[in-house]
C-alpha cells in the first residue's frame, strides 16, 4: 500500500482526488495559511499571455507558473519537473494554470492567502454584468504593476515577428460593443454545442481570453500578447495565416468572423450567431451580360472586345456580406507641375455610390463580362467598409494612394438602402458613427508595409492611435488624411436598438 501511495505521489500528473488525504499525512493544513515564502513572489516577472506548456517536456498537461521566476512546470510530484525545479533553485511557489490553486513545494501542500488573489485574476480576468454595463461609459484609468497608467481595451498589443496585420484587426473588433460584452463571460459561449474533436472553436476560446486580458483593470502590464490567440489562428487557418509573414487584414478579418460565425453554428441566416447578428447585412445583386453580335450576326457573351454591346436580361440575387468594398477611382498618370506625384482626395458618399441601386460597374472575367448594380437591403448594427487600394497583374502590386476624406460622426446610409416599403420600415435609423480606422503605411502590395489602427474610446471620448506597443492619443481630424483600408462604423448609440447577441446553444 505504501509503495502504491508513492507511486501516486512521485507521478508528474496530479491527483487532485487525494488532496486531502495529502494534506492530513503531512500536517500541511496550518502551513496553507502560513507559507513562509510568499515574498519570494516575483509578479514582475509573471506573463501568462504565451502558451501554457512546461519549458522541459513542452506537454500542455498538468502545467504549473513558478511564481519566483515566471518559467512553466509540469506536474508537482518528486519526479516532476516543478518538483525538480524547487530544489535546484529554491523556488517554492507555484500556481496550477488549470485549477488556479496555488502550491509549496517541495513540501507540496496548498497555499491558501487572499494575497494571491491579484494573480490568479491576471490569469483568469472574470467580469459582472453590471461592471460590463459601466465599460463604454468609464474613463478611470488603471495602474499596471510596474506603475505605468492604462486605460482598460486600450493597450498594446505585442508584434512577434509580422502580425500587425493581425493586431490592428483583433483591437478593432476589441471596440464592438455587444460582441465585446459577449465574449468577456465565458459563459455565454463554452456551452456551444460542437462536434467532436472540432478544433475551430478554439479560436472562438482564444478570442474570449484574448478580450477579458485587454479589458483587464488589474494587469500586472500595460501590454498584452496575441500569441495564444495567433497560434490558434496558425492552426485552425491551417497556416494560412501565419506570424512570421506579413499578411492582409482584410484577408484575416473575412476568414475569422467566418470561422467564428461557422463555430458558434452560425449558418445562412443573419441572425444564426453572435458575429452574424453584429456584422451581417444583406444585399440586392442586379446582373446582366454584355452580349456582342460577331460578324456572322449572331449573339455571343462579350469578351472585353470594342463591338456594340447588348445588355442581356437582368437577374436579381440575395446575398449576405461581413463587409462592403469600395473601389477607389484610378489614380492620376501624371505628375503636377512641381513634378510631385499628385495624390487625388475622394468623398467616402462618392464610394458608397456603389450600393445606391443605380450605379452599374462592369465585372470582367476571363470568358464573359457583367454589368452589376448593389442594393442594401439590411444595414447591420456595426457595419465594415474596405477600401480596395491594391491592384494585382501579372508583374507586380499596385497601391492606390487617393485619400478618402469622411466625417467621423453622422453619416447617413439611407440612400443607399432600398426603397421598398417594408425594407424602409424596419430602419428607422441609418446614422453611423466611425469607431476604428486600420491604416496601411508604406510599399505597395497588402502583405508589405506595417498597419497601423484608430480606436474611439468611447468612455474617455478620445481617439487613440495604436500600433503594436505603441499607444497614442490622436486628433479626430488627422484620422482622414491617412489612407484608409478598413472601417467599422457603428450605429448611432440611441439608434442600436436590441443589440442582444446571446446565442442559443
Amino acid at each position: 500500500m505504501a509503495a502504491a501511495v508513492k507511486r501516486k505521489y512521485s507521478d508528474s500528473d496530479d491527483d487532485e482526488e487525494n488532496e486531502p488525504t495529502r494534506r492530513v499525512r503531512g500536517g500541511s493544513d496550518a502551513r496553507s495559511r502560513h507559507c513562509p515564502y510568499l515574498d519570494t513572489i516575483n509578479r514582475s516577472l509573471l506573463d501568462f499571455d504565451f502558451e501554457k506548456l512546461c519549458s522541459v517536456s513542452l506537454s500542455h498537461l498538468n502545467v504549473y507558473a513558478c511564481l519566483v521566476c515566471g518559467k512553466y512546470f509540469q506536474g508537482r510530484g518528486q519526479k516532476s519537473h516543478a518538483y525538480t525545479h524547487s530544489v535546484q533553485v529554491d523556488h517554492h511557489v507555484f500556481l496550477n494554470l488549470h485549477t488556479l490553486k496555488f502550491y509549496c513545494l517541495p513540501d507540496n501542500y496548498e497555499v491558501i492567502d487572499s494575497s494571491l488573489d491579484d494573480i490568479k485574476y491576471v490569469l483568469n480576468p472574470t467580469f459582472k454584468t453590471d461592471h460590463i454595463q459601466q465599460l463604454d461609459g468609464a474613463s478611470k484609468q488603471s495602474r499596471a504593476y510596474d506603475s505605468t497608467m492604462y486605460l482598460p481595451g486600450i493597450v498594446g498589443l505585442n508584434n512577434i515577428k509580422a502580425n500587425d496585420y493581425c493586431n490592428v484587426v483583433l483591437q478593432a473588433l476589441s471596440h464592438v460593443s455587444p460582441l465585446r460584452d459577449f465574449f468577456l463571460q465565458e459563459e455565454n459561449y463554452k456551452d456551444i454545442k460542437r462536434p467532436p474533436g472540432d478544433i475551430m472553436f478554439l479560436i472562438v476560446q482564444r478570442f474570449g481570453e484574448l478580450m477579458r486580458k485587454l479589458w483587464n483593470p488589474r494587469n500586472f502590464k500595460a501590454h498584452v500578447s496575441p500569441h495564444e490567440m495567433l497560434q490558434a489562428v496558425v492552426l485552425c487557418s491551417k497556416k494560412r495565416f501565419q506570424i512570421t509573414e506579413q499578411g492582409d487584414p482584410i484577408d484575416f478579418l473575412s476568414w475569422f468572423l467566418n470561422a467564428m460565425h461557422a463555430s458558434m453554428g452560425g449558418n445562412k441566416k443573419v441572425m444564426s450567431s453572435s458575429v452574424g447578428k453584429v456584422f451581417r447585412g444583406t444585399m440586392k445583386i442586379y446582373s446582366r451580360q454584355l452580349i456582342t453580335k460577331d460578324d456572322t450576326g449572331e449573339a455571343k457573351v462579350s469578351e472585353g472586345t470594342e463591338k456594340e454591346a447588348e445588355k442581356g436580361p437582368e437577374t436579381v440575387t440575395t446575398s449576405p456580406f461581413m463587409y462592403l468594398t469600395l473601389d477607389l477611382p484610378p489614380p492620376p498618370l501624371f505628375q503636377d507641375e512641381y513634378e510631385q506625384n499628385i495624390i487625388p482626395q475622394v468623398p467616402l458618399a462618392n464610394l458608397l455610390a456603389k450600393f445606391n441601386g443605380e450605379t452599374e460597374k462592369e465585372y470582367k472575367s476571363y470568358k464573359d463580362s457583367t454589368l452589376k448594380r448593389f442594393e442594401l437591403t439590411r444595414l447591420p448594427p456595426y457595419l465594415i467598409l474596405y477600401v480596395k487600394r491594391f491592384t494585382k497583374n501579372n508583374f507586380y502590386v499596385e497601391k492606390n494612394p487617393t485619400i478618402v476624406t469622411f466625417p467621423v460622426k453622422n453619416i447617413d446610409l439611407r440612400e443607399y438602402l432600398s426603397k421598398e416599403p417594408d425594407i424602409q420600415k424596419k430602419h428607422p435609423n441609418t446614422t453611423y458613427d466611425l469607431i476604428a480606422n486600420i491604416v496601411h503605411d508604406g510599399l505597395p502590395g497588402a502583405g508589405k508595409g506595417t498597419y497601423r489602427v484608430h480606436i474611439y474610446h468611447k468612455g474617455s471620448g478620445q481617439w487613440y492611435e495604436m500600433q503594436d506597443l505603441h499607444v497614442a492619443d490622436i486628433l479626430p481630424q488627422m484620422i482622414t488624411l491617412s489612407e484608409s483600408y478598413i472601417q467599422i462604423w457603428e450605429l448611432r448609440k440611441d439608434q442600436l436598438g436590441d443589440t442582444d447577441i446571446t446565442v442559443d446553444s
